[in-house]
């Protein structure tokens, strides 16, 4: 069980590939919201069920019918991958009733030591891969991540092909949001980045977002540029996910995205503004390097938090310490 958020759901999806080739008698299913199933597409031995949050499985009763849904499953053993209250609910309940239950342990006081101001203990800490590892490990099953499986790139259908054309360009895929401000380059050195790259005409950008703020913003992040594409709003979400597995790279915050790609075995390029991939959300399968961070010489409170939503005074242009041509030059 994994409810949100969609870069954490993705974070799953490369250990369960690991979880389903190395033992296939096993089968998973994986509980989360509707809108996460296509990340789950094509898995052996998987099979989703759908949480119904705003009906069927809202509240304390809801949670109750959830576990009387997925008891009628025969499930042996229970994985809680979000250890929230909701998920706590349901594991108590399939603990009750004698099976095999596992929490996933977020390390939350070596975050705190990570993030605070003074007193700083600055080391990576466990990954939330071999977080969910550890999950499996506690119901008998040892899970290896050092040979990653990925999908195959998926065949564009004529409706993505309109709008990037048939060409054999390269793809870099462009995210610049984020959930919170303080993990967004600045809108003006993304500019920069985005023309820089634009001018090889051997390139296609493809820009990636949500909602009418975002569109808006890629529309002018795109303008006058027919190399450049805005992809938001154009294309159905599982359409979003075949054309990512065909990039050449993604360039994204500390985002969703960036562990969308890295799911479908996409080379990845992160920036890090009051995050830091220490705190062990880097992508899947990732190498240090293509994680730019922002300069903590400058900013030693870096990181300042683990998810980004703290706001620390004097700090709101630490992203500005990540130099456009060092994005392009990586990008490239």
């Amino acid at each position: 069980m994994r409810l949100s958020a969609m870069g954490d759901v993705a974070m799953t999806v490369p250990v369960l590939r690991a979880f389903v080739n190395q033992y296939p008698e096993v089968k998973i299913t994986v509980v989360s919201r509707p809108f996460f199933k296509p990340f789950f597409d094509g898995i052996p031995n998987l099979s989703f069920f759908a949480f119904d949050e705003k009906e069927r499985h809202k509240g304390f009763l809801g949670l109750c019918r959830l576990f009387q849904d997925l008891n009628k499953l025969n499930i042996d053993a229970f994985a809680d991958l979000h250890n929230v209250l909701r998920s706590k609910i349901v594991r108590t309940l399939f603990a009750l009733s004698g099976k095999n239950t596992a929490s996933v342990d977020k390390g939350r006081d070596e975050k705190k030591a990570l993030t605070r101001p003074e007193n700083k203990v600055f080391k990576p800490l466990t990954t939330m891969f071999e977080r969910h590892i550890k999950v499996f490990e506690q119901l008998g099953f040892a899970v290896n991540l050092s040979n990653p499986i990925f999908p195959k790139k998926a065949i564009l259908d004529s409706d993505i092909l309109k709008i990037i054309g048939n060409s054999q360009q390269k793809l870099i895929g462009i995210a610049p949001f984020a959930q919170y401000d303080s993990k967004v380059y600045p809108l003006d050195l993304m500019q920069e980045v985005i023309d820089t790259l634009a001018l090889d005409p051997n390139n296609t950008i493809l820009l990636f977002g949500g909602g009418k703020k975002e569109i808006e913003i890629l529309n002018t992040l795109s303008s006058g540029k027919d190399n450049v594409i805005n992809m938001a709003g154009k294309i159905k979400f599982q359409q979003e996910l075949q054309l990512i597995s065909n990039l050449d790279v993604m360039l994204s915050m500390d985002s969703g995205n960036a562990h969308i790609a890295a799911m479908l075995g996409v080379k990845v390029i992160t920036l890090w503004g009051a995050t830091h991939p220490y705190a062990g959300f880097s992508p899947f399968n990732q190498t240090f390097k293509n994680a730019l961070v922002s300069d903590s010489h400058l900013y030693p409170k870096l990181p300042t938090s683990v998810y980004g939503n703290k706001k620390v005074e004097g700090y709101e242009d630490v992203m500005r310490t990540i130099a456009v041509e060092k994005v392009v030059n990586l990008v490239l």
